[in-house]
């Protein structure tokens, strides 16, 4: 590279370029959809959440990330959603893309993201940079007369709205409050709103439920679904399956631990589908500070951090675990400590087992007798519903 070759803050006058390269990487837009690339463009401009790289007058590169909450032990913690990164064909392998996503984790911890996640095209440079399987977003496929007879006809179930917006996400939070849930996204309410009035979206509300569906070609696909209880659940999927006139599949974006799997006398579709997305932490103690654990899971453990990309959070540290909550303080002990790279951090903060980690040469070091603890502490069956 040549010092023509910078870092810089995409603006307004730079969007045409960065149309040009993204559509060399991922294709090009239709009219609509260029306008909305355009309208959400300029709300990371906005932001300071669009970074790309210049060579003399013309970017050859850019990146964006979204100011997302996530949900991690059923409590919401910052994250940094990274989207939208293309790299010019001619610029590719010349240490661009590395230079572009410094720059965005560097933005990112200066905006006060303790987390960031992504869906890689590629998983080379993202765990070069430190990133590491965090979960998967799930799709399965069930036979829609099987969902219409699952019945809940004793449950009133009405359309929604762009006004229930605020309900909608209240429904959420209870939800994965209660089941101490990890991965999904928090959207604003003006987002929820927009999806709800969306005419292509069909939304319907129950007192402890609300279910988002639309058509996909021939068939049925559900965005989002939440059930506070059994007689909820029947009745939001009845609902949807009741298009099986019309539909003999209904996809649906749902983990794989959803009680549709228990409550539907038919086996979801055999190809299933799996998108894996990558975490990384920003901020260790932060992170560590927001998310929740593990109830019963109380453990003291010394922690040896590498991150060659973050210096901040390389050191010895101290990890404190009890009633749900966590501490990571700096320690000075001489103990052997539990030495993870910023890839077995993720893997771990994510809920992968220590086992795996060790197997993976991401963990090493410490004692294996309190791997189980450990284990207990990060528990979590991570997913996400949203593609960004």
């Amino acid at each position: 590279m040549t010092d023509a070759v910078r870092l810089v803050d995409i603006a307004v006058e730079h969007l045409d370029d960065v149309i040009r390269v993204r559509s060399r990487s991922f294709g090009p837009l239709d009219a609509a959809s260029r306008d909305d690339w355009m309208k959400d463009a300029k709300e990371f401009i906005d932001g300071g959440r669009y970074l790309g790289v210049m060579d003399g007058d013309e970017v050859v590169a850019a990146a964006r990330f979204w100011d997302f909450q996530q949900w991690w032990g059923g409590r919401r913690v910052p994250m940094a959603g990274i989207a939208g990164v293309v790299v010019s064909p001619e610029y590719r392998g010349r240490g661009v893309g590395s230079l572009l996503m410094r720059g965005v984790l560097q933005r990112a911890v200066d905006k006060g993201f303790p987390l960031t996640a992504l869906y890689p095209a590629t998983t080379v440079i993202y765990r070069h940079l430190g990133y590491e399987f965090g979960g998967g977003r799930y799709r399965f496929s069930f036979p829609a007369v099987g969902l219409r007879a699952l019945g809940g006809k004793e449950v009133p179930v009405r359309r929604a709205g762009a006004d229930d917006a605020a309900r909608i996400l209240e429904l959420v939070a209870q939800a994965h409050t209660a089941g101490r849930t990890s991965g999904p996204l928090v959207w604003s309410e003006s987002k929820v709103a927009d999806w709800l009035a969306d005419d292509d979206n069909f939304g319907y509300l129950a007192e402890d439920g609300f279910v988002v569906y639309n058509w996909e070609g021939g068939d049925l696909r559900v965005d989002e679904i939440i059930a506070g209880s059994e007689a909820t659940a029947r009745a939001l999927w009845a609902t949807v399956g009741s298009g099986s006139s019309i539909a003999r599949t209904v996809s649906a974006y749902v983990p794989p631990s959803d009680p549709i799997h228990l409550l539907i006398e038919q086996e979801a579709d055999k190809n299933a589908q799996l998108q894996r997305w990558m975490l990384r932490l920003l901020d260790a103690p932060a992170a560590i500070a927001a998310r929740g654990f593990g109830i019963g899971a109380s453990l003291e453990a010394d922690l040896e951090l590498e991150d060659a990309e973050l210096p901040s959070n390389t050191g010895r540290w101290h990890l404190s675990v009890a009633d749900g909550s966590g501490s990571l303080t700096p320690s000075t002990a001489s103990s052997e400590a539990l030495r993870l790279t910023a890839r077995g951090l993720a893997g771990l903060y994510a809920g992968t087992p220590l086992a795996t980690l060790r197997r993976a040469g991401l963990a090493l070091g410490g004692s294996q007798a309190a791997d189980a603890v450990l284990d207990t502490a990060f528990t979590s069956a991570s997913y996400m519903l949203d593609y960004f």
